[in-house]
């Protein structure tokens, strides 16, 4: 049996003939796949982007572009006979005390109901995250009131708290005390305050998920230390926290200077239009319906609407500022840099 002989590229070979040493690709072909390359890729994120691309045009680009173009018009919504007002419509929101008042009502439920939302739902978070039987049913429990639709939430609470047939004045007849006329001022406010709280579920779930992510060994190594209960809460659960906190602190003053229940749970049984929702639950939303429905005035409502949106940024420009240095996220450190090797006589 005869060996064949390897040969390396470029040596001659048994025969006498130089085998041959394959070459470098040519430019041109390594361009022309590259491109190939790109251009799928291209391609296949169109193809998976594409829905989402022409939702957001046709469902959010081209109404905010239209209602900025109405706040510049005294449309009214029905007839083609705007005209061009220019800033006219924003220099009326900053100069009518109504949208004024609504605006600062708006403020005040804010800040009442967002600090209460997020506290109830790190409690609950909190003595749910404790081992105890039947956890899981009592986070579902707690959980279900979140998930019930805004509207079937607001004519529930509008039942219990009517001032005939409504469960609240049925307990505090059973205590021989007087109905109230829950859904009237000076009381109104409260209730919307209540199904605000009742809603606090959503809040518990990602807290909870936040504080299953903190490592007990924290904990551990805390009380160890002789730490009690409260200042581990306060040393290590609460600033491992602050990214969740400081989520729901944005998402919940977004939701809530937006709010529109309290126009299904202000009117009366035989509602009057939106001039029949309380002064105390009168907030900024329920002016711009008014705006539009009841007044008919499409630019001055859409410039209402503009105002809010950079009320909204502002804030929230202001909070990420403010948040410097209160909000710890966890990172992993970064790699220390390689040393260079020193020589003797080196430097």
């Amino acid at each position: 049996m005869i060996a064949e002989q390897i040969t390396a590229p470029g040596a001659p070979s048994p025969s006498g003939e130089t085998a041959a040493r394959p070459g470098p690709r040519p430019a041109a072909d390594t361009g022309r796949r590259s491109r190939s390359l790109t251009t799928r890729r291209a391609f296949a994120f169109y193809v998976f982007a594409g829905p989402w691309i022409l939702g957001f045009l046709a469902l959010t680009a081209f109404p905010l572009g239209y209602a900025f173009w109405l706040s510049l018009t005294n449309s009214d919504g029905l007839s083609n006979n705007s005209r061009f007002v220019g800033l006219d419509n924003y220099r009326e929101v900053f100069s009518d005390p109504e949208t004024m008042s609504s605006l600062a009502r708006t403020g005040v439920f804010t800040a009442i109901t967002v600090p209460l939302t997020i506290a109830a739902g790190l409690l609950l978070a909190v003595l749910v995250n404790q081992p105890i039987r039947a956890r899981g049913l009592f986070r579902t429990l707690l959980y279900l009131p979140a998930v019930m639709p805004p509207v079937g939430a607001a004519l529930t609470f509008k039942l219990i708290f009517d001032r005939d047939s409504g469960a609240a004045n049925g307990a505090l007849d059973a205590l021989h005390i007087d109905g109230v006329s829950w859904l009237t001022d000076p009381y109104a406010r409260w209730v919307l305050i209540s199904l605000t709280l009742w809603g606090a579920g959503n809040v518990m779930i990602i807290s909870l998920a936040g504080l299953q992510d903190i490592p007990k060994e924290m904990h551990e190594a805390a009380r160890m230390d002789g730490a009690n209960a409260w200042q581990s809460f306060t040393r290590i659960t609460l600033p491992l926290l602050s990214p969740v906190l400081f989520f729901q602190v944005i998402t919940g003053i977004i939701a809530a200077v937006q709010s529109f229940l309290p126009l299904l749970i202000s009117l009366d049984p035989t509602p009057k239009g939106v001039t029949a929702v309380p002064e105390g639950n009168y907030l900024f939303m329920i002016h711009v319906f008014a705006q539009y429905f009841a007044n008919g005035r499409y630019g001055y409502a859409s410039a209402m609407l503009w105002v809010l949106f950079l009320i909204i940024v502002a804030v929230t420009f202001l909070i990420f500022k403010l948040s410097k240095g209160a909000v710890f996220y966890a990172v992993d450190p970064e790699p220390a840099k390689p040393s260079r090797p020193r020589t003797l006589g080196g430097k």
